[in-house]
This record gives structure tokens, C-alpha cells and sequence, in this order.
């Protein structure tokens, strides 16, 4: 197994850990809703602290329930996403194409100077 491979794998493992071990140990489990958003939470604590405080300003948009809202979230992460894959394939067909490149200048440089040496023997 490579070096590559054991990180991979190893990172891999981390982000399932990451993910099963808050369910697995019950985090959360005596709050309403145990895995709320930062932003729940801040507004939480704020009207824990200041019971009078006021928002600065509104959303611009308010989803009509959690599961647009959830929706909408998701579809941000997978444009993210894909804008990032979208960049590191770009980045990486660019090194490929230039490795590709350099390989073949140096193929014609050694058949050119091969055809040079035979042009001087005769």
C-alpha cells in the first residue's frame, strides 16, 4: 500500500469517525433539537445573555419551512462543490498536459539528435 493510499485512507476514516461518533455517544441528546445549526445556537445563547436584544437587520429571504431551508442549504454545498471539483481537475489536466508536453519535446530532441549523429557518420 502506498504512502498516498494509508493518508487517504486514513483521512477517510477520520471523517466517518467525525460523523458516527456524536450520534454513537448521544451528543445533543438532551437538547430539543440536538444538532442545530450555529446560527440556532448563537440566538439561543444571545437570548440567554440579553433577553431584549434585537436582530440589526432581517434575512432577505426567509424559507417557508426547515426542509426548503435544509434544501436550499444542500444545493449550496453541491455547487460549492462542484466549482471545486471543477478547479482541481482543470489544475490537474493542466500539469498532466504540460508533463505530456515536456515528454514529448524531449522524445523529439533525443530522435534529432539520434538522426544528427547518423547524418555526421556518413
Amino acid at each position: 500500500m502506498s504512502r498516498n493510499t494509508k493518508i487517504n485512507v486514513l483521512l477517510l476514516l477520520v471523517v466517518a469517525a467525525l460523523a458516527v461518533l456524536p450520534l454513537a455517544f448521544g451528543l445533543g441528546d438532551h437538547k430539543e433539537e440536538p444538532f442545530t445549526g450555529a446560527d440556532g445556537e448563537a440566538e439561543t445563547a444571545i437570548t440567554e445573555i440579553e433577553p431584549d436584544y434585537e436582530p440589526w437587520f432581517s434575512p432577505l429571504y426567509e424559507p417557508p419551512s426547515g426542509e426548503i431551508e435544509s434544501a436550499l442549504f444542500s444545493l449550496q454545498a453541491a455547487l460549492g462543490a462542484g466549482v471545486l471539483a471543477y478547479y482541481f481537475g482543470l489544475h490537474r489536466g493542466r500539469r498532466q498536459g504540460e508533463q505530456r508536453a515536456l515528454e514529448r519535446a524531449g522524445e523529439e530532441a533525443a530522435a534529432g539528435a539520434a538522426e544528427e549523429s547518423k547524418a555526421d557518420r556518413v
